[in-house]
């Protein structure tokens, strides 16, 4: 057990959705650092996995998703990042994963999304949820090192890439993406940046994206990137889409999976979780609905209206 945190406990507390108190949060961002320290940059995952997108706090609607697609440790799961901001359970939420983390390393992988950065936290809610929680900002500094050291991407079985936004015109081969130097804030352009912003589109090459980051990137691109590193599926998050998730192009090389149901308590979207069982088949969907109103409490916060 890790400094005296008795995980077992805390993953109930945190399943009732219980604060943890200042030390234990602490002592819990620390673990966590540590085994991500033995975590490359492209983490390798084996099926049967299953792969989730944003959750952006919605703190209930995640318990769902376990309740769908099976607890930790039963599943195994790659989350490809987005865990906070805009939800009104931001700290409950990745406090949560961060301790499933702890007490199971080997069966949940976190990606990095563009929203576990100091500045898009600042903007959209979670540096405001620790402060309000804590009453100081160490809690989510301390978050702040968590969030610099998760991986950028997972490959499972070496088939199918899990990466939060998508491809970037720096990078050709995945070993290229192993070399970017990950403990960082998120830049503002270059690789690593596209990899948490970027968006396929039906177009053939490049474009410059609407959401002055990142990229939009065609078909053609997609399906060369995926020919040179002997890839099947890119799989990826990051754009809200109704049906939980989507196939951009016709051969069905790029999906985006989206996993906070009527998102932003109002968008009416349903959520999905692929469930990749062996990748010389096709992945399995599973849809599902948001918690009704009655089942979470919600306090009352104004929820930057603002779509990324």
């Amino acid at each position: 057990e890790p400094l005296g945190l008795d995980l077992d406990l805390l993953l109930e507390k945190l399943r009732k959705k219980q604060p943890l108190s200042q030390e234990d949060f602490i002592a819990l961002s620390d673990y966590v650092v540590e085994i991500l320290l033995e975590e490359g940059t492209v983490q390798p995952v084996s099926a049967p996995v299953t792969v989730c997108g944003d959750i952006h706090g919605q703190f209930y609607d995640m318990l769902q998703l376990f309740k769908i697609g099976g607890e930790v440790p039963n599943t195994k799961y790659v989350f490809m990042g987005d865990y906070v901001d805009r939800g009104y359970h931001s700290l409950e939420t990745f406090s949560l994963l961060m301790c499933l983390k702890a007490r199971y390393p080997s069966r949940i992988t976190l990606l990095r999304g563009n929203h576990e950065t100091r500045q898009i936290t600042q903007a959209y809610g979670f540096y405001d949820d620790c402060m309000k929680r804590y009453g100081n900002a160490l809690p989510w500094r301390k978050c702040m090192e968590v969030f610099d050291y998760l991986p950028i991407a997972a490959l499972i079985d070496n088939k199918v890439l899990c990466v939060h936004g998508g491809l970037s015109p720096e990078l050709k081969t995945l070993d290229q993406i192993c070399t970017i130097q990950r403990r960082q804030e998120v830049p503002h352009e270059g690789a690593f940046c596209d990899l948490m912003w970027s968006d396929p589109e039906a177009l053939d090459g490049w474009a410059i994206s609407p959401r002055g980051a990142g990229y939009l990137f065609g078909h053609k691109v997609a399906k060369q990137f995926n020919q040179i590193n002997g890839l099947d599926l890119i799989c990826r998050a990051h754009q809200l889409v109704n049906e939980g998730y989507k196939h951009s192009f016709p051969d069905q090389c790029v999906v985006t999976v989206w996993s906070a149901p009527n998102y932003c308590y109002r968008c009416g979207n349903i959520a999905a979780i692929m469930q990749l069982d062996d990748v010389a088949k096709a992945p399995k969907f599973i849809t599902f609905c948001e918690v009704p109103e009655s089942q979470r409490d919600a306090p009352p916060r104004q929820v930057v209206p603002y779509f990324l």
